[in-house]
């Protein structure tokens, strides 16, 4: 498990920093944002379905958070890059791949270090809509995982043991 989250998120990580994001954030970006956001809904559906059926339920759960996660990020960190790349001046310094990364993780945190900050509407609007989807997540899809645990759990009568 811990072999198929890391590689999982390498492989996420890999595409990030490889995808020439480098077109302007217009409407349509705003499109499959959302339906970036939609399909990791679905995603952590069927994460919820495996894990209440998993012989496994707790560290199928781990493993669900543990993919879902890295996908939320990057879908906000590829937003903001192409946000700098529709309007340089979106944010208080230039964002590079690791930067918008970094942006997308100290919003998600709550630790806001203010270093990069969104100044244009549309960023502004964009870390908006990523602080909403941080609480969702946090709340809403980790509440989805771990009830669909416990439901595995009850369902085996045991715990994690084969």
């Amino acid at each position: 498990m811990v072999l198929r989250t890391s590689l999982i998120t390498l492989c996420l990580l890999i595409a990030y920093f490889a995808a020439p994001l480098t077109r302007p954030f217009t409407t349509m970006t705003g499109v499959v944002l959302i339906c970036a956001l939609a399909a990791l809904g679905g995603l952590v559906s069927w994460q919820a379905r495996a894990i209440a059926r998993s012989s496994m339920p707790r560290l199928r759960t781990v493993e669900a958070i543990a993919t879902s996660l890295p996908v939320f990020l990057i879908v906000f960190a590829a937003g903001y890059c192409l946000m700098e790349n529709s309007a340089p001046d979106a944010f208080s310094e230039p964002l590079t791949h690791v930067d918008a990364l970094y942006f997308t993780m100290t919003v998600f945190s709550s630790v806001g270090f203010g270093d990069i900050a969104p100044r244009s509407q549309g960023a502004r609007v964009l870390t908006m809509v990523q602080m909403i989807g941080d609480l969702v997540f946090l709340g809403l899809v980790v509440k989805v995982l771990i009830d669909a645990m416990r439901r595995g759990v009850e369902r085996h009568g045991h715990g994690d043991s084969p």
